[in-house]
Formats: C-alpha cells, sequence, structure tokens
C-alpha cells in the first residue's frame, strides 16, 4: 500500500506538471483570461488576463493516475474512487461552464446562482444514492473524539447531507482568491484522508479504502503539481473549473470514508472564509453599508491589513495542517484495531 501511495502521488504530480506545460500556452492563445472584479481589492487588478481553468490539468492527471495506480483494486471490484473521481468532476463540469461563460462574455459573472445551486443539489443527491446502494453509507453520523454515534432517520441525513456537500463546494471554491491559497489549504486535507483511509484499510479492512487512499494521494500530488504554476506569483488560476472538483473531491472522499463532520476540522479553513464572507453580508445589511471586515472573504481583509499573499497561504495553510493533525486522532477510535 505505501509504494502505491507513493507512485499515485508521484505520477499525478508529473502528469498535471507536464499538462500545465502544454495547457498554459494554450489557455493563453484562447484568451482564457480571468476577469477581476473591480470591487475586489485594487492590487489584484494586476492579474486581469491570467489564464483561468487550470484546474483541468490536476484533474487529468488524477483521473489517469486513480485509472493507473488503482487498477488492480478495479480488477478485484473497487470502485470507489472512480465514484469519487466522477463525482468531483461533475463538479469540475460545472465550473468548467461558468469559466467558460466568463471568458467568453469577458466578464466576472457565469452560471446564476440558482443554476449553480441546482446542479450542484442534484449531484450531491445523486451521489449520495450510489454510496448508500453499494453500502458506503449509513445514516449513523460518527462524533469525533466521542467515538459514538447519532443515529439519524435515512431522509434527514440525505438532505443534511446534500446541504453539507453544497456548502462545502462552494466554501472550497470562495478560499480560491488568493494565489496558491486553495491548493496549498487543501494538501493537509489530503494527507489526512490519504493516513485515515489507509489507516482504515490496515486496521479495519473497509471496502474501497485502498482505492481511496490512493486517490487521496493522487489528489495531493496533483495540486503539488498545480503550485508549479499558481503559487505567486501565478502564472495559471484553477478557476471554478478546479475550486468546484476540489470541493466536490474533498467531500468525496468525507462521504467515501463515512465521516462527513470530519469536514469541520480539516475544512476549519473553508468554513472560517465562508463564514467571513456571510457576516459582513448580513451585517452590511443590517446597519446599511456598515462593515466588520475591511474586505470579505477573511483572506481579502488580512491583505489590506498590509498581510502579503504569500503569508496568507503560508498561516492558512499552517493552521489547515494543524486541524487535520487534530482530526485525525479524532477519528482514529473508528476503526477497531483487528
Amino acid at each position: 500500500m505505501s509504494l502505491q501511495v507513493i507512485l499515485a502521488c508521484v505520477i499525478c504530480f508529473a502528469i498535471t506538471a507536464v499538462a500545465g506545460k502544454l495547457l498554459i500556452p494554450e489557455l493563453v492563445k484562447l484568451k482564457a483570461g480571468q476577469s477581476i472584479k473591480e470591487i475586489g481589492p485594487t492590487w489584484h487588478m494586476t492579474k486581469q488576463g491570467t489564464p483561468t481553468m487550470g484546474g483541468l490539468m490536476f484533474i487529468i492527471g488524477i483521473g489517469i493516475t486513480v485509472v493507473i495506480v488503482g487498477w488492480k483494486g478495479m480488477v478485484q471490484g473497487d470502485f470507489t474512487h472512480i465514484y469519487v473521481y466522477l463525482f468531483a468532476l461533475v463538479f469540475g463540469v460545472i465550473g468548467y461552464i461558468d469559466d467558460y461563460q466568463k471568458v467568453k462574455h469577458h466578464q466576472n459573472t457565469g452560471l446564476t446562482a440558482p443554476q449553480k445551486f441546482l446542479l450542484q443539489l442534484a449531484a450531491a443527491v445523486a451521489f449520495l444514492c450510489l454510496l448508500r446502494a453499494e453500502g458506503h453509507l449509513s445514516p449513523n453520523l460518527y462524533i469525533p473524539f466521542f467515538n459514538t454515534y447519532v443515529v439519524l432517520n435515512w431522509v434527514v441525513y440525505m438532505i443534511l447531507a446534500a446541504f453539507i456537500i453544497v456548502g462545502t463546494v462552494n466554501a472550497v471554491n470562495i478560499t480560491d482568491g488568493v494565489d496558491g491559497l486553495s491548493s496549498s489549504v487543501t494538501l493537509p486535507v489530503c494527507a489526512f484522508f490519504a493516513a485515515s483511509f489507509g489507516y482504515a484499510y490496515l486496521h479495519w479492512d473497509r471496502p474501497g479504502s485502498a482505492g481511496m487512499t490512493v486517490f487521496a494521494a493522487a489528489l495531493f500530488g496533483g495540486l503539488v503539481g498545480f503550485l508549479v504554476y499558481n503559487f505567486y506569483p501565478a502564472k495559471v488560476f484553477m478557476g471554478d473549473t478546479g475550486s468546484l472538483f476540489l470541493g466536490g473531491a474533498v467531500c468525496g472522499m468525507a462521504f467515501a470514508l463515512d465521516l462527513p463532520l470530519i469536514l469541520i476540522l480539516v475544512g476549519i479553513i473553508y468554513i472560517v472564509e465562508t463564514l467571513s464572507d456571510i457576516i459582513q453580508i448580513v451585517y452590511f445589511k443590517a446597519t446599511h453599508g456598515k462593515r466588520i471586515f475591511r474586505m470579505a472573504p477573511l483572506h481579502h481583509h488580512l491583505e489590506m491589513g498590509g498581510w502579503s499573499e504569500k503569508k496568507v497561504v503560508f498561516v492558512f495553510a499552517g493552521i489547515s495542517l494543524v486541524f487535520c493533525i487534530l482530526a485525525f486522532f479524532g477519528v482514529i477510535g473508528r476503526f477497531p484495531v483487528l
């Protein structure tokens, strides 16, 4: 298993890095440049025209890797990692449609909010039904650290789970606002899931764990390969294509492990970023124009307070790492040692 994890990480890194070399010039030729909102930080206007839809490079890399490295498991009937990849891919396609509309009309507006919501909700429900049919999902919400469950009615669980997925995916999208931020914050999340699935495979023999360990490792390698081009100053942005795929992948891993509540810990940065946005909007409307933050979401508030983009990335990624380590010790009781 350890060899598969290393192979998945290295192969996906290599494919993504090579894909970037080929893809970025093509995106430039297609004039697939990012449009920057005028209400954003003024210094971000220098990013105007930077190619977007760069998430395609790690989407391609992960797809090829999980098939190659996970082939043995597929022959043995383990397709969980393929289900999760396809689930994330659906979100990536939704993001691609949104990005294409933005590029076509040269504005930072794509699909409408209701359109995105309905498409994402449909994808979430379909995925949850598939996991339930495959026996990977239960209506028992595991409580990290307490090694106990809250048993829910299936209908209640499915509704709650669908909204958790849609909320998390969009939270990841909101986090993608500074060069390298979303990727860097998600690296510890990938490591957490790789370690958790690996632990589940070794100590519990949970179905699908081997393939999902490969998926998490491939996602880690793909994001490192993407950061070669996306770290400050970014040569390419992942766009909604990449950020929605990334959100789908994170949710897919959480539900494939049957641990949705762990998203509260491993997704702490996504949550804080989203809350800062919600708080700003609610307070602005309630006070008729007053603001709590200099600008929302939180990364822009810190930027306007003098933080460099690199500092935001390193601090947020560090916080994500600490919470992911904490999360691992909070869930190992979920997997009884055989």
